[in-house]
């Protein structure tokens, strides 16, 4: 006789089967990342000291190794425009982008200037080419602003930070450079 083997249920399994892992989003793997190299580097730090501590050190001051000059203040402004009054113009753009922009008075008590303060002590002591720099950037403010600009200190006085007027005064200088002033 045959020998009959027991019947093998066919069924479906009851478990379901494991879902495959899910790719992780970056910001996951750059959280793992800077967890292992934080272990990492704390492994390193504590084999540093284990391996020096044997080592006897001085503390070094700082101001024994660390020299240099001690404020210099800002570098010299390179002459860029050879005739006068574009030189001032360029000059006075370059005090009032490091000393500082004022209105309603030439000179502030912290030493900043407004935009005919900083032409005039620029122009050193020449009316004529501190008259010809205010024209030029009286022009200048003009071309931009309109005609109803009536002075250059009404001009500088009407604003509340210096962005403007000292954007002027770069643009007075390049037109007082192409007018040979």
């Amino acid at each position: 006789m045959p020998q009959t083997r027991p019947a093998i249920d066919q069924a479906t399994p009851t478990t379901a089967p494991p879902t495959p892992p899910t790719a992780l989003s970056l910001e996951e793997r750059l959280a793992f990342i800077n967890a292992a190299m934080s272990v990492r580097l704390d492994e390193a730090k504590v084999a540093y000291e284990v391996n020096t501590a044997h080592i006897d050190t001085e503390p070094v001051d700082l101001d024994d190794v660390v020299t240099g000059p001690l404020d210099t203040g800002p570098a010299p402004l390179p002459d860029l425009y050879p005739t006068p009054a574009a030189a001032v113009l360029q000059r006075a753009h370059h005090r009032l982008l490091t000393g500082g922009w004022c209105k309603d008075v030439l000179v502030d008590e912290d030493g900043a200037r407004c935009m005919l303060g900083a032409i005039r002590i620029e122009a050193r002591g020449n009316s004529g080419v501190e008259a010809t720099a205010a024209a030029v950037l009286l022009d200048a403010i003009r071309r931009q602003f309109g005609d109803h600009v009536d002075s250059v200190p009404g001009f500088n006085d009407s604003w509340a930070n210096g962005r403007n007027p000292i954007r002027m005064l770069d643009q007075a200088a390049h037109l007082a450079d192409a007018r040979g002033l």
